[in-house]
């Protein structure tokens, strides 16, 4: 891929460790606007000031502080986080597998392309294949940017596609908002008023493809651009200056190591079941297709 590598290190897959690279799976396309001086045609940028004197600071000399109740502040460098967590920033661990329809698209954030390495294509095929016959996501945790996100494992065509998820503090109650109540009698809805609902639905029902739609919005203001252009109505701007290696190991016997993780597994399955056993389940959907 054209695009640089923006994390490297494994996906740990029981006893299995699957050598990654990440690479971003999104990009913007929208209008790129640059702020300018009107009065001069200068460009206009984004500064770090220091809020007590007013001045603009280096970016070396920012740490990063937590304030404590005490109004004091405890600083952290990017290597001590780094140390305090550190098998966490070199692994995609994968936690359990659940059925890919049991995750709301609410929690659903940022997807990235996951693309073997080393030796890792075969581990990496089978992680893929076996997702695809049991019809399930794997869940697991990554640590990007000094910071620990919720992902889905995700089997798409020939690879692997990580999607960071929104923890559930993040998303806020629907609570606080004045919502209809749910039913169609406490709705109070007619049955003919569903029923030519639930048949228009059904009339502008069709297949997803995401290449039918298009940013209307972008296209628009794109022509507005073409015919400013042409017709030379534009304004000269001075140009300014512009102010990990990870380990791959290789798999020695694959079987041996699917064999260990299931025996690890069987020993900790028991006492798991019990802990979930209290929890409100899901029920499970019937898995996509190979392009979900």
């Amino acid at each position: 891929m054209s695009a640089r590598a923006i994390w490297k290190g494994a996906i740990s897959f029981g006893l299995v460790h699957v050598p990654v690279a990440l690479y971003p799976a999104s990009q913007d396309t929208g209008i790129d606007f640059d702020w300018l001086d009107k009065r001069s045609m200068d460009p206009v940028g984004y500064q770090r000031i220091n809020k007590r004197t007013g001045k603009v600071i280096q970016s070396s000399d920012i740490v990063k502080g937590v304030k404590q109740d005490d109004g004091e502040y405890v600083l952290l460098s990017d290597e001590q986080i780094k140390a305090a967590y550190p098998a966490a920033t070199q692994t995609i661990e994968i936690e359990t597998f659940v059925k890919a329809m049991e995750i709301p698209f609410l929690l659903l954030e940022k997807p990235y392309y996951l693309e073997p390495l080393g030796k890792g294509e075969r581990v990496y095929a089978l992680l893929r294949e076996a997702m695809f016959e049991a019809g399930v996501i794997g869940i697991s945790r990554v640590v990007m940017h000094a910071r620990e996100h919720l992902a889905a494992l995700i089997p798409m065509g020939p690879g692997l596609v990580l999607n960071t998820i929104r923890w559930a503090t993040e998303i806020r109650p629907v609570k606080d908002l004045k919502l209809p109540p749910e039913g169609r009698t406490a709705a109070g809805l007619k049955p003919t008023e569903l029923q030519m609902a639930t048949q228009l639905i059904g009339d502008m029902t069709t297949r997803w493809e995401a290449e039918r739609f298009e940013d209307r919005f972008v296209n628009a203001v794109q022509a507005l651009l073409d015919r400013k252009i042409e017709a030379g109505d534009t304004r000269t701007v001075a140009p300014l200056e512009e102010a990990p290696p990870t380990s791959t190991s290789n798999v020695v016997d694959l079987t041996e190591l699917l064999a260990r993780s299931l025996a690890q597994h069987k020993q900790t399955a028991p006492a798991t079941r019990q802990a979930r056993s209290g929890r409100a389940s899901t029920t499970p959907k019937p898995a996509g297709s190979r392009r979900a």
